[in-house]
């Protein structure tokens, strides 16, 4: 299932990647999402996330009451005017649940446009589908509390 969405931050480009690159702000954002547990790490232009949620209503009777979600995001040199992309792998454990996409970050908007688009995948037989659209608003909503965290985080 084709997915995607957008923020708009108030910065300059440079300054939303390093923000994005940055371990305490993806810990905040990792607080802001009601992870119960999470680690978070950052190599380089490399981010890691590990979050623990209680699992939505709709999924919950097949996945069991928590879901362990892992995002990965590898990001590109920077390009004209700081422009950049991220390659994002998100995949939840233990679970046929995937999200493959690409982050670009560019100037635009109050400042920088980040957009995230990409293919969400429940590799369940017949089910996939319906699970798809039951789990994508939960996958955008937590893409979108960047949003607010952000805000935030670049107005101190």
């Amino acid at each position: 299932m084709d997915i995607a969405s957008r923020l708009d931050f108030a910065a300059r480009p440079s300054d939303v990647f390093a923000m994005l690159t940055d371990r305490d702000y993806l810990a905040e954002v990792c607080v802001a999402c009601s992870s119960r547990t999470y680690d978070v790490a950052v190599n380089g232009v490399t981010t890691h996330t590990s979050r623990t949620f209680d699992a939505p209503d709709a999924v919950a009777r097949f996945t069991g009451s928590q879901l362990s979600v892992v995002e990965d995001t590898v990001w590109s040199p920077a390009g004209a005017e700081d422009a950049r992309t991220g390659t994002l792998t998100m995949n939840v454990t233990g679970q046929p649940v995937s999200l493959k996409g690409q982050i670009r970050i560019q100037p635009g908007g109050r400042g920088t446009l980040v957009d995230l688009t990409g293919d969400l995948k429940v590799a369940i037989p017949l089910l996939g589908r319906k699970l798809e659209q039951s789990t994508a608003p939960t996958v955008l909503a937590g893409f979108e509390t960047q949003q607010s965290v952000g805000d935030r985080w670049l107005s101190r």
